[in-house]
């Protein structure tokens, strides 16, 4: 059952109240007009369709008292006929009226409700806008300090203290993931130091080998931390940035993976107005992903443009087939999809979990499809900024890359 909205339901009220209100004024005007028509009438018997002339006529005909009762008789059926009149077209146009005034009631009902509910309407616009990236919006509603003024008031100091909190978790995370590097790295030079020593015996060696592993793991679970503290807050200083820019040094930044894995770009005239640094690692990250999750031989599509007003960065690559349902986990930190990887250790499982922080913080959205034949195909969304992009070129970063005229499969 579809429930009425409140607007609804206060139109509903203002109009039945209003109702009831002017009915009872009728019925009451009604009831006064007519017993001030019945006290003020009083019968002439010389007044009326009768004329004296006449009545002097009966007078000599017939009997005095008989002429006066029928006079009388005349002039109160009229009297009465009259007033039946007056009161029919009373209550005729009362009713006229009863029925303009409520459509106009019901109206003006809706008007007033709709001014009184805007405040409210105001707190859920700014509500859902509001994400970890965009905390500092509040409501700051005008106006007389009442019921929906404290409501707003409320939400607003509501808002500074979960800011508050998501600023200390965010600089919790970034001062232990700082305060974590340095001894990670005291390790490591310790590490390399006894590997180089000619006077360590193999035992060590391969030792220091698998701890010096373990140390690069953590290291790079720290600078992910990091890299995801500081990717959820919203970039304070924009710079138009083209995306044809930021995939091509991305894709220089990338390791070579086994297995022969194709990466195809077209890369067309899209800008965004943000960080470049994030953008980068975010590109970074979303191409590290479509390689590590390959399989031998596999491609890589990657594709940049404008589309429906949104600055658009397309990744879509070959792989094992993903189900549906993994699709919204593997943006969660920590998670990994239970599939074979191509020449690539494990990462830290905060790669995508960056991706759509970036994005989020930038305005944007992520999509996720499963491509039918295995892989993912994964386009992220920015607001498009109005400086010009870099002009397309072809892409070449030491694997088979060329502009492709085809859609991505």
């Amino acid at each position: 059952m579809t429930r009425m909205s409140v607007r609804a339901r206060l139109t509903l009220v203002y109009g039945s109240l209003f109702l009831v209100s002017i009915t009872v004024l009728v019925a009451v005007s009604y009831f006064l007009t007519a017993r001030a028509i019945e006290e003020r009438f009083s019968v002439n018997p010389m007044g009326g369709a009768i004329r004296p002339a006449q009545v002097e006529r009966i007078l000599t005909a017939a009997d005095r008292a008989q002429a006066v009762a029928m006079a009388k008789a005349e002039l109160n059926r009229q009297l009465n006929e009259q007033k039946a009149d007056v009161l029919a077209q009373l209550l005729q146009t009362s009713l006229l009226m009863l029925l303009a005034f409520g459509v106009v009631a019901v109206l003006i009902g809706y008007l007033v409700a709709g001014r009184m509910l805007r405040p409210l309407h105001t707190v859920t616009a700014t509500a859902r806008r509001l994400s970890e990236s965009t905390l500092h919006e509040r409501i700051s509603l005008d106006g007389p300090q009442d019921e929906i003024k404290d409501l707003a008031d409320t939400f607003d100091r509501m808002l500074d203290r979960l800011g508050g909190a998501f600023d200390a978790q965010r600089r919790f995370v970034a001062n232990a993931s700082h305060e974590l590097r340095t001894p990670l790295t005291i390790n490591r030079t310790v590490l390399e130091v006894a590997l180089a020593s000619r006077k360590n015996p193999p035992e060590t060696k391969a030792l220091a080998e698998v701890l010096l592993g373990n140390t690069a793991r953590h290291e790079r679970l720290i600078e992910g931390l990091l890299l995801l503290a500081r990717s959820e807050r919203e970039p304070q200083a924009r710079t138009a940035t083209p995306l044809p820019d930021v995939v091509r040094s991305a894709l220089d930044q990338l390791e070579e993976p086994s297995g022969e894995i194709e990466v195809e770009a077209r890369l067309g005239d899209a800008a965004v107005d943000g960080d470049p640094v994030l953008l980068e690692r975010c590109a970074v990250n979303l191409l590290e992903n479509a390689l590590k999750y390959n399989v031998p031989g596999g491609r890589v599509w990657v594709r940049t443009g404008t589309r429906g007003g949104s600055a658009v960065l397309h990744v879509a690559n070959t792989g094992k087939p993903v189900p549906s349902y993994e699709v919204e986990r593997i943006f969660e930190p920590f998670r990994r999809l239970r599939a074979d990887r191509v020449g690539s250790a494990d990462g830290a499982g905060l790669g995508l979990s960056i991706v759509r922080a970036v994005v989020e913080a930038h305005g944007g959205t992520v999509e996720t499809v499963p491509r039918p034949d295995g892989g993912l195909a994964i386009t992220l969304r920015f607001p498009v900024s109005s400086a010009e992009a870099a002009p397309p070129g072809r892409v070449t970063a030491g694997r088979s890359s060329a502009p492709v005229r085809d859609p991505v499969p």
